[in-house]
């Protein structure tokens, strides 16, 4: 594994909602690292509402970590 993630730091809150996101994708493809099976089941969750929640949710505690490290951006 590659060292990715060098800090939790960023310049806007715009820039922190970006990492929180890309901490949830890279939390996918670590959990299922095959890219077709990935693909294959994206077409069961693309249209679940519960599963879009699901994964909106691992965002905003992502992003709630980012802004705790970022001190709120104050």
């Amino acid at each position: 594994m590659s060292n990715w993630l060098t800090s939790l730091q960023t310049e806007t809150p715009q820039e922190g909602f970006e990492l929180a996101i890309l901490l949830a994708r890279k939390g996918v493809g670590y959990t299922q690292p095959s890219e077709d099976i990935r693909e294959k089941l994206r077409t069961v969750y693309e249209d679940n509402a519960d599963s879009l929640i699901a994964s909106s949710q691992v965002v905003a505690i992502h992003y709630q970590t980012i802004a705790a490290a970022n001190n709120y951006w104050k």
